[in-house]
């Protein structure tokens, strides 16, 4: 028994060695969570046998393709730290997600007035930066999320989310960024951050979530991020679509 603990200890020594001395470049060569999952399974299968406890290695294999399947890559700490540094004292927060995304959320004092799908002026230099950082990293891609306050009906609010998506979307497009790396998506009103019940909290909900992700580091391949509404808190990027009134040239 002590021999199969020693050698457990040292398995787990290499596996986590190995990890730990991986380059930049390496990982960034890492294919997301298929392969982190296998190469856990199968080192899992080992340290199971050898311990002597298959359920053990279970849990050990699956916590080994965690680690191994998903990188927060220097480029994305990169795109986050200058993210936060042009929005300072902009009231747009920007966070790294659990499956590594970078995630501005954009309020509608800073992107959109009532009613309307066009982009303030001021949104311009943040969006700017963002096409920066894109250009920098080719392998990235981005979903962009609108959002209504309350005032006015779903049949209103449900393709006004969508135009805002588009219009952030076509901005970013505008300034040399491949249409096909970029998904839009609208929630309508169905997902507010805030009461609704003054101008400050509608301006909070009246706004567009912007994720920027490499697709090797997600836990969830891209896809176009669409779910019939209404719906609680999704996982960024959804997998089913959005029955809306037909927007054409949206999509």
């Amino acid at each position: 028994m002590f021999l199969k603990k020693s050698i457990f200890i040292v398995l787990m020594t290499i596996l986590l060695a190995g990890c730990a001395s991986m380059t930049e470049s390496q990982r960034s060569t890492a294919q997301g969570t298929a392969a982190g999952t296998g190469i856990g399974a199968a080192a899992g299968a080992i340290i199971g046998a050898i311990a002597g406890d298959p359920a053990l290695g279970a849990g050990i294999g699956a916590g080994v393709g965690a680690i191994g399947g998903y990188i927060w890559s220097s480029r994305m700490e990169k795109q986050k730290q200058q993210m936060e540094q042009v929005t300072t004292g902009t009231g747009i927060e920007v966070t790294q997600t659990q499956s590594n995304q970078l995630k501005m959320d954009v309020p509608g004092d800073f992107s959109f007035d009532t009613g309307r799908a066009d982009i303030k002026p001021e949104m311009r230099p943040v969006l700017n930066s963002l096409v920066a950082g894109l250009m920098s990293n080719p392998n990235a891609q981005v979903n962009i999320v609108g959002h209504t306050d309350n005032t006015g009906t779903d049949t209103i609010n449900n393709p006004l989310s969508v135009n805002r998506a588009a219009s952030t979307r076509n901005y970013i497009v505008s300034q040399g960024i491949a249409m096909n790396r970029i998904h839009i998506d609208g929630r309508g009103s169905y997902e507010p951050v805030a009461s609704n019940d003054n101008a400050v909290s509608r301006a909070k909900n009246r706004r567009v979530e912007i994720y920027m992700f490499e697709p090797q580091y997600t836990q969830q391949q891209q896809q176009l991020p669409q779910q019939q509404m209404p719906q609680t808190s999704p996982q960024y990027p959804p997998q089913q679509p959005v029955n809306y009134p037909s927007q054409p040239g949206y999509y």
